[in-house]
C-alpha cells in the first residue's frame, strides 16, 4: 500500500476540518454537468465534487482529492461503488477514523 500521499476518510461534516488536504469520500450522485458532480454524503449532507471522471458514474462513487472548501472536493481519483452501498457503515468508519481510532488510520 502506498502511504506517501494518504487521504483522510471524510463525510460532509468532517470535510471542513481538512480544507487544502487530501481526502476521500463516498457520495450518492444526484446530478452532474460541466465538470461538477453534486452528491449526497454518507451523513446526508451535500458535497460538490469538481473534476471529470474518466467513465460513466454509478449511483455511489468514492472520490479522492483535495478538499477545496468545506463543501467541495477537487477529485483526481474516482471509483464506482455500484448502485447499492451501506452509507451508514461508511459514515461510522469516517467517525472512527477521525475520532478515538485516528492513530490506526494513515
Amino acid at each position: 500500500m502506498d502511504t506517501s500521499n494518504p487521504s483522510v476518510f471524510v463525510n460532509a461534516e468532517l470535510l471542513r476540518l481538512y480544507v487544502g488536504r487530501r481526502v476521500r469520500a463516498v457520495i450518492q450522485v444526484q446530478s452532474e454537468g460541466n465538470g461538477v458532480i453534486y452528491g449526497k454524503s454518507t451523513d446526508d449532507s451535500q458535497i460538490t465534487v469538481k473534476g471529470s471522471p474518466p467513465f460513466s458514474l454509478s449511483k455511489f462513487v468514492e472520490v479522492i482529492g483535495i478538499a477545496d472548501t468545506d463543501k467541495s472536493i477537487r477529485a483526481d481519483v474516482w471509483t464506482n461503488f455500484g448502485d447499492s452501498f451501506d452509507t451508514s457503515t461508511f459514515n461510522q468508519l469516517c467517525q472512527l477514523a477521525n475520532g478515538e481510532f485516528k492513530p490506526l488510520f494513515v
